[in-house]
């Protein structure tokens, strides 16, 4: 059993005023907003993986807030007025994020999103052309763009796209470097003195009247005032009833590909699968749908039914006639739920969370922090 020694209860785990459990979009943000607030908090952030575990440094780097066709099909759930101010937050944090760490850092592209349609999808384009004007209304009262969404059909032998028989493109959406996003969210944590302590791994926390106990898997435990829990798709193995499922994210990237076309980021298939470039590379991803049991987990890895789909696809549809090789495969575990809406809530005394982001960290992460920022400093 792994006990620390002085030196580190000394410096690390004594007088934590805050401890957030999860290093990613979500816990960073909250972080950096509760120093922003109240300078003199001791804040500490843990997290179980080496690196940011989950989504935040696995995701596309899809700087997106609504395809159309996710719109459409959250309204057949939800009132127009839930899911736009849903669009609302992640258009807003959206803006956040580029503020606080700016566009040239993170290398953000406003390229565009475009929704890929085949021929076999022709109803569902009528259907998105046919609600186009109202989104546009809506969305330009939320974004200031007085067309958001366009028919795109005269772009696509310009991608270079197959089987593709329209596009539509929403002009507000781009693409970030995931990597370079998250680097400068540590490096800013840090560099106010936020704590970040990676491979621990708490398995339970418990209330005491004026403190929180954290138990480590590695056997001890230590303390803090108050506690943040901000691991999206993890968030059950701390709250085994909260209403998160894990949805495993499988993805890969090319190498470098001769003649590429493709600019911008795109959905197919409601955004079950989404790809764009990475410079002169395509990334892919997505094919949960194919199998949504196997995908509610929180292990990563990769399936070979989804892997052969994507390389499918890949061929056919994305990039056809170009000679294509597989640089990397890999998996991230996003937190989905009955409802898309965030989790975000006192749970016990001296106990919150930030939890479900519905696949669009990125884009509402920064905004859910500085909330649950909020929240804990507004709470006795």
């Amino acid at each position: 059993m792994y006990v620390p020694s002085y030196w580190d209860y000394d410096q690390l785990f004594k007088n934590i005023d805050v401890c957030i459990i999860g290093s990613g979009i979500v816990g960073l943000n909250a972080a950096l907003s509760l120093k922003a607030a109240s300078p003199a908090l001791q804040i500490t952030v843990v997290d179980s993986g080496f690196l940011p575990y989950g989504a935040s440094t696995r995701n596309a780097g899809f700087a997106c807030f609504g395809s159309m066709t996710e719109l459409l099909d959250d309204l057949q759930q939800e009132s127009a007025d839930q899911v736009f101010e849903r669009v609302k937050l992640r258009w807003q944090g959206l803006l956040r994020l580029r503020a606080i760490i700016g566009d040239h850092e993170m290398e953000y592209e406003p390229l565009g999103g475009y929704e890929v349609f085949t021929p076999a999808d022709e109803a569902s384009f009528e259907l998105c052309r046919n609600s186009m004007n109202e989104f546009n209304l809506r969305m330009e009262a939320l974004t200031g763009m007085k067309q958001t969404y366009t028919v795109a059909d005269e772009k696509i032998a310009s991608m270079g796209l197959g089987n593709t028989k329209h596009m539509i493109c929403n002009n507000g959406e781009g693409q970030i470097n995931t990597g370079r996003m998250m680097s400068a969210l540590i490096h800013k944590a840090r560099a106010v003195g936020i704590t970040i302590l990676n491979g621990l791994r708490i398995y339970e926390i418990q209330s005491n009247g004026n403190s929180v106990s954290l138990a480590c898997e590695d056997g001890f435990t230590f303390k803090a005032k108050k506690v943040l829990v901000a691991n999206n798709g993890f968030a059950r193995k701390l709250f085994p009833e909260m209403d998160v499922v894990p949805a495993r994210a499988q993805v890969l990237i090319t190498e470098p590909v001769e003649g590429l076309k493709l600019k911008g980021s795109f959905h197919y298939e409601k955004g079950y699968y989404y790809f764009r470039n990475v410079g002169n590379r395509i990334l892919f991803g997505g094919g949960r749908n194919l199998d949504f049991e196997t995908e509610k987990t929180t292990e990563f890895g990769l399936t070979p039914l989804i892997q052969n789909t994507l390389d499918r696809l890949l061929s056919e549809l994305v990039a056809p006639g170009l000679k294509l090789n597989i640089a990397h495969r890999w998996s991230g575990i996003m937190g989905l739920g009955s409802s898309k809406t965030t989790i975000l809530k006192k749970v016990n005394p001296g106990i919150f969370c930030a939890v479900r982001m519905g696949g669009m960290g990125v884009a509402i992460g920064s905004m859910i922090g500085s909330q649950a920022a909020q929240l804990v400093l507004e709470s006795d």
